[in-house]
């Protein structure tokens, strides 16, 4: 019987949303949800204010950095911790899908630092029985050597050397170290492919919100998506529950680059790799989309996984599909947008030149 849950990184959109389902449950005596800033007020979908982001969960100011967080857990007899204060990104306007807006040092610090802070609590804890982690299909990379599908036992195509995918893999080098020290506990790593829904704001949702979307020529990418709801119920369902390993989740189907901007109503402008990368690096500093390295290189060459052992582990499947998904997120943002040719010319001219 699941007691008292506590679910790291609420500040962020799903955070707050697996606090607020688990804090709903009632076998679920206690929910504590931590993080630096308090989540804003939840939303609903015609954007007006919807109630607390947290429903009846707690929070606590806490940094997973600090020696605070070993005292939350120790004091309150927390059975099950949900971590999902991973972030994907360091710029400002990450800060509003929860992340560290201090520059890549401080996004690592927090990633990985604060990764092994938390479970050295845990490893630290008498009343601790389950782990779970959110990490990210990103630790596979992308590149036109990768399988037409990844499982979960697949190796990556290339070890990740920067940015978020790096992160990832390393906190999973913690998380199973950890549970090498504690088989005791309960330890379950949720792979994510890219989130999509009204409430997601990530570097990806951001992209496909430009009035102009630059793509790699020569290149049409394979992309997964996974809706936001349905990355809830995955969590919540592995932190109830004993799930042990690591498992893909993703929506059914892949999309072409191309369906998706096709289903946008945005006009696409294909340009050679070194200007996309160029093109990436103008709108990273400008703070419009923050177009890692490995975002770049999923914008040319995809990635998909498999979900079998996610089902199979489950009895339950995501209701979305990789295209329901994302036409949800478009609904959100009041559909297809254009911009007139003249902008697009433009904007080509302008990189032509450079």
């Amino acid at each position: 019987m699941t007691r008292t849950v506590l679910v790291t990184g609420v500040r962020g959109h799903i955070g707050a949303r697996v606090a607020a389902a688990l804090a709903g449950d009632p076998e679920i005596d206690r929910v504590i949800g931590v993080d630096t800033e308090p989540p804003p007020p939840a939303r609903g979908r015609d954007g007006g204010q919807d109630g607390p982001a947290l429903g009846r969960a707690e929070f606590v100011r806490v940094a997973l950095r600090g020696p605070d967080l070993a005292r939350v857990i120790r004091d309150a007899d927390v059975d099950t911790v949900v971590h999902l204060s991973l972030v994907s990104g360091s710029g400002r306007g990450d800060r509003r899908a929860g992340g560290t807006g201090g520059g890549r040092p401080a996004m690592k610090e927090h990633n990985v630092i604060g990764t092994m802070q938390l479970l050295a609590a845990c490893q630290r804890s008498a009343t601790v029985r389950r782990v779970v982690v959110r990490s990210t299909t990103a630790v596979y990379g992308s590149s036109p050597h990768a399988p037409a599908v990844f499982t979960e036992d697949s190796e990556p195509v290339e070890v990740a050397h920067h940015g978020y995918a790096r992160d990832a893999t390393e906190v999973e080098t913690y998380v199973r170290g950890f549970a090498r020290r504690r088989p005791d506990v309960t330890t379950t790593t949720l792979r994510f492919a890219n989130l999509m829904g009204p409430g997601v704001d990530s570097p990806l949702t951001r992209y496909f919100s430009q009035p102009v979307l630059p793509t790699v020529l020569g290149f049409d990418p394979r992309l997964q998506f996974v809706h936001e709801d349905d990355a809830v119920e995955a969590l919540c369902r592995t932190a109830g529950t004993d799930h042990p390993g690591v498992f893909n989740v993703a929506g059914d189907g892949v999309l072409l680059l191309s369906q998706c901007a096709r289903r946008t109503g945005r006009p696409v402008v294909p340009l050679p790799s070194p200007a996309f990368r160029l093109v990436g690096g103008l709108a990273r500093g400008a703070r419009l989309v923050d177009f890692s390295p490995e975002q770049l290189t999923l914008m040319s060459h995809g990635r998909a996984v498999d979900t079998a052992r996610l089902t199979a582990e489950l009895g339950w499947r995501p209701k979305y599909g990789t295209a329901a998904a994302f036409d949800d997120f478009l609904r959100s943002r009041g559909g297809p947008g254009h911009l007139p040719l003249a902008a697009v010319d433009w904007l080509a001219g302008l990189v032509t030149k450079r």
